[in-house]
């Protein structure tokens, strides 16, 4: 699809990666390329329409240019729209998930809540659906 937006994050251990966010965040594995050692070449999980691809942080020429000298693991954030955030919050919880803001109705609409991951990425679910309010 043309436009769409998938964001890349690249984690230390990209396989505990991917199984926190299949058990605590509710994402489905789609594709998964094993690189070299125990190292993930690429992934992709999808949670409803959405796609967000994984990797091993590995020392790349390509690497080394995205990330000039700094640590590039857990900067990155991700919005995910989700049926029912005190749920999903509850899951997120009991699988490690380190819960940020707990869930409450936002003055914009719907509910969200945060999280942070194993290695500092931050994930917002809500129940607000940006594509809808462009709609209206």
């Amino acid at each position: 699809m043309a436009g769409s937006i998938i964001p890349t994050l690249r984690y230390r251990d990209a396989h505990r990666a991917l199984a926190f966010m299949q058990e605590a965040l509710g994402f489905d594995l789609a594709m998964l390329v094993e690189g070299q050692g125990s190292t993930v070449e690429h992934a992709q999980l999808v949670h409803g329409t959405g796609m967000v691809m994984v990797s091993t942080i590995q020392d790349t020429e390509f690497a080394r240019a995205v990330d000039e000298g700094r640590d590039p693991a857990g900067r990155g954030m991700v919005y995910i729209v989700v049926d029912d955030p005190y749920a999903h919050a509850q899951t997120a919880r009991a699988h490690g998930a380190e819960i940020l803001m707990e869930p409450e109705e936002q003055d914009y609409g719907g509910a969200a809540y945060v999280a942070r991951d194993f290695e500092g990425n931050v994930w917002s679910f809500g129940s607000y659906d940006p594509w809808a309010a462009l709609a209206d």
